[in-house]
Formats: C-alpha cells, structure tokens, sequence
C-alpha cells in the first residue's frame, strides 16, 4: 500500500481512556467501500464514523425526544444550574439560555465544547409559537481576540484607546460596542472598521491560512483580531451540529415556554462561515466596559460576541431541517 493510493483512508478514534487509535485501509478494502459509500455526516473536513448500536437511539434521536418533552412541560420558572448541579431561580432577563440547559441537564461552562451529547444547543426569542420570527440575531461564538491592540496591550488598554463614554452619562464608565460587519463604514464612536484578510469569496476558499477577521482603525492599525486558525477550531468544535430552539418569555415571575419546532442544522464548514462574514451577515456585535470605583479599583466586562440573522442560520450548513416535535 502507498501513500497514494486511490482510495486510501485513515480512521482515527479516541478510547475511553483518552488513548487515539489510528488504522489505515487501502482502496480496495471493506473499510474504504463503506466509508466512500456516503452514508456518513461530516464534521469540517472529516467524516463523523458513528459507533451508536442501530438497536439504539441516535444522540439527535435522544435530544430531539428531551425537547419535545419540555416542549410538553409548557412554562417552567426561570433558573439556571449551580456549580452543585442544582437548579436555582434566575431572574435576569437572559435566563432562557440557562433555563433550558437545566432542563436538559447541561451545567453552563465558557469551553469551546458541544452542550449536549455532541450537539450545541441554543434558544431564541420569539414572539409566538405560530410563526417561529426570532425577535433578535443568534450568537454563534464569543471568542476573545487572538492578536492587535487588544491582545499585545490588554483588554484596558484597548478601551481606554477606542472606547468611548458611557452614553447614559453614568460616570467613571468606558464603552466599546456598535455592530461591525465587512460591509458597514467605521463605526461613528469608535472609528474603528471590519476586514476579513486571506480569503477569496470569488472561489470561497482560504488564501492565506495566517488570514484573520480583523478590527481596524483609520491608520490600518489592528485594534483586535480573530485569526482563521483559532476561529477554524473553535467554529468546528461548537457547531458540527446544532439544535435552535424557539422561546417565549412571560413575567411575574420569570417563566419561560419552548416550542415544537426546532431547526437542526448539521455538517458545518468554516468556508461557510467565511463566506458569511465575507456579505456581512455574520457580525460583531461586542459589549465590552471598564468601570472604575472611588477606590480607585478597575472593573472590566469582556464580550465579543459575533451573532447572525435568524434566517441565515442555514446558509452556514451543508444539511439542516426543522423538526416538528409534536407529529
């Protein structure tokens, strides 16, 4: 067997243990028929070999039957799981998100990782169960800048040079936000623009593999950017397949309700997500503000979320459908 052989493939698998087990077929063996025969999903680049017995329920299978029970439960208090894994009342307005992992058992981390049984799962607001019409853009990922000021000097250093007063007057306060997009004029308050360097829409591909979305200001410095390789990783470990979930929201107290109609969207690919970028419909929308107190002590909140339209959530996948959980 060569190293070129038509038809050759490598399987890799990780044990239980953590041990990576590798096993290389040539083009005429059994494994390399069935892995060219199509029937499996992607993950990026790789191809996802499920070992799940047919006997038994598939993790879509699984999380699919969970949501249509909660979907079932009708309106649930608002809470969010402790460290202990125990539920607790949360009544800040953004307990959506929380509720629903609780009930699915999911306890909130920052990793980079799938919420459930590999499968990300994210709800949104909207203002009926009849047309599913989100109220707000979806937050795809909130990684924190790789490179620029932001990175070399500090996330302070980087407000107090491109932030601006808070715009509510409240005193001792620093901002940066606004919407960033590839196609949009710097922004008024921070002057600062969006680029994306090292991809050609033209042929959708990476050109430069050192390429990055970048935030710059009038004189071409890079104030903050993401590069292809970190977002690469962190895109394809959080989105390889994923589950929207609609919400509604009613208060005293803070309750929240889940519908029968979730969109599941599967077989990512970073060029996608370029592309995306590339029109302007992935953007960053970033909530970032430092604060000082009488004491002189410095408070700093970091956000850097990039968020898509609703309706372009499809265009980022290879397969997707929206799953009626009461039929």
């Amino acid at each position: 067997m060569t190293s070129r052989e038509p038809g050759r493939v490598i399987v890799l698998g990780v044990t239980a243990a953590g041990k990576i087990v590798g096993y290389a077929a040539g083009g005429g063996e059994s494994v390399s028929s069935e892995i060219a025969s199509g029937a499996w999903g992607s993950i990026g680049v790789f191809l996802d070999l499920s070992v799940e017995s047919p006997s038994e329920p598939s993790a879509k299978e699984v999380l699919l039957e969970r949501l249509r029970l909660i979907h079932e439960r009708s309106w649930v208090g608002s809470v969010k799981l402790g460290p202990d894994g125990v539920p607790r009342l949360y009544a800040a307005r953004n307990g959506g998100g929380y509720t629903l992992e609780a009930l699915l058992g999911i306890s909130p981390n920052g990793r980079a990782e799938p919420d459930f049984m590999g499968w990300e799962v994210k709800q949104y607001a909207v203002s009926n169960f009849r047309s599913y019409r989100a109220k707000s853009a979806v937050t795809l990922m909130t990684p924190e800048p790789t490179g620029g000021v932001y990175q070399d000097e500090g996330p302070e250093a980087f407000i107090r040079r491109f932030g601006y007063p808070d715009r509510n007057g409240r005193e001792n306060r620093l901002n940066f936000g606004g919407i960033y997009d590839c196609l949009r004029t710097p922004n008024h308050l921070t002057g600062l623009r969006m680029v994306l360097s090292g991809f050609d829409n033209g042929t959708g591909q990476i050109t430069d593999m050192n390429g990055a979305i970048m935030l710059l200001d009038p004189t071409d410095t890079v104030a903050a950017s993401w590069t292809f390789k970190g977002l690469l990783a962190h895109w394809n470990r959080k989105h390889a397949k994923a589950a929207y979930v609609p919400s509604l929201y009613r208060t005293p107290p803070p309750e929240y309700a889940f519908g029968g109609q979730v969109l599941t969207c599967e077989e990512t690919d970073f060029l996608l997500f370029l592309r995306a970028v590339e029109r302007g419909q992935v953007y960053l929308d970033p909530a970032l503000k430092l604060e000082g107190s009488e004491a002189g002590a410095i408070s700093i909140k970091r956000r850097n979320q990039f968020r898509v339209s609703h309706s372009i959530l499809p265009t980022l996948y290879h397969r997707h459908e929206t799953v009626d959980l009461t039929d």
